[in-house]
């Protein structure tokens, strides 16, 4: 929906949460108009949440606020990052992406490109433990997500001969201050390979060239959670921790209640780690059993 000029999703049922719709992406400079438009527009939403963008730490609204993160390179140049930012081995990587034949380019999108997405997310139901939730989607679904903010997104491929290996869609903010990684996949089989390596050093590489001063991917951390493989990833290849306010405007009584109470995080923010840990690896197991099962069922 739209509410003043900003577009805007609605998740939850008991608890109706309104946000941007391509939040941490795209950001606003006056929330007014938008959490006016959202008490008027029929539809309901209980609690609006945004975030303000980098560059900026300081909390610059009076609504309820809390910190949020990003996972951020601050790039001045291409050479700076590749020689006094990123570690050892994460340069080491992204050479052996060049060395074994892999090559990197920014690419048009295209029918082509969509399939090479669609092969991609389609080699395996489970990635990093969890479900991959692109995995079994259609064609036609792939090309209708992937061509969401085209006037503000670049595309890289990572290519093996003229196979599609890996990409990354690249989004770039209002300012062009910052540029998220709205996805990055590469596949699993030519993981020796290390094309989301390769595909990161271009990454930086095309903000570089674009004067963009951030390369966001995702979040640095999540609640609770400890490190994993993708954090130390992310830290290899001098992405940092950077804190924004995170602000929640009630819009409701029962928004005004849900903030009171803490109601507003998912119900995995409560849970100790030990716990949560002990949950993610039960989750892992029973999804290789799963998965393992239906695979077994498919060839006899």
């Amino acid at each position: 929906m739209k509410a003043g000029n900003a577009d805007i999703k609605i998740t939850g049922r008991l608890l109706r949460i309104a946000r941007l719709d391509a939040d941490k992406y795209r950001f606003i400079s006056d929330p007014g108009p938008v959490i006016d438009a959202l008490r008027i527009s029929g539809k309901r939403a209980d609690i609006f949440t945004f975030v303000q963008r980098l560059g900026d730490s300081q909390a610059r609204f009076s609504y309820p606020m809390e910190w949020d993160n990003f996972a951020a390179i601050p790039i001045s140049s291409f050479d700076h990052w590749w020689n006094k930012q990123i570690g050892f081995k994460a340069r080491n990587k992204a050479k052996q992406a060049e060395k074994k034949g892999v090559a990197i380019r920014e690419i048009p999108f295209s029918d082509e490109l969509v399939r090479g997405i669609w092969e991609i997310y389609n080699e395996a139901p489970i990635r990093q433990g969890r479900r991959f939730p692109h995995y079994g989607k259609s064609l036609e679904t792939i090309h209708r997500e992937e061509a969401t903010y085209l006037d503000s997104s670049v595309f890289i491929g990572a290519f093996l001969g003229e196979k599609l290996i890996g990409f990354i869609k690249l989004v770039s903010d209002e300012t062009g201050t910052q540029a998220g990684l709205m996805n990055i996949v590469s596949l699993i089989q030519q993981r020796d390979k290390a094309p989301t390596n390769g595909l990161v050093a271009e990454a930086v590489r095309a903000c570089a060239a674009r004067k963009i001063s951030y390369l966001v991917y995702s979040n640095f951390s999540y609640g609770k959670k400890l490190r994993d493989s993708l954090s130390d990833f992310k830290e290899r290849n001098a992405f940092e921790r950077m804190d924004v306010p995170r602000y929640y405007v009630p819009l409701t009584p029962l928004g005004k209640m849900a903030l009171r109470l803490g109601m507003h995080h998912k119900l995995a923010d409560h849970i100790p780690e030990s716990v949560a840990s002990r949950l993610r690896e039960y989750r892992e197991a029973w999804y290789k059993r799963k998965y393992a099962s239906a695979a077994e069922a498919t060839q006899s």
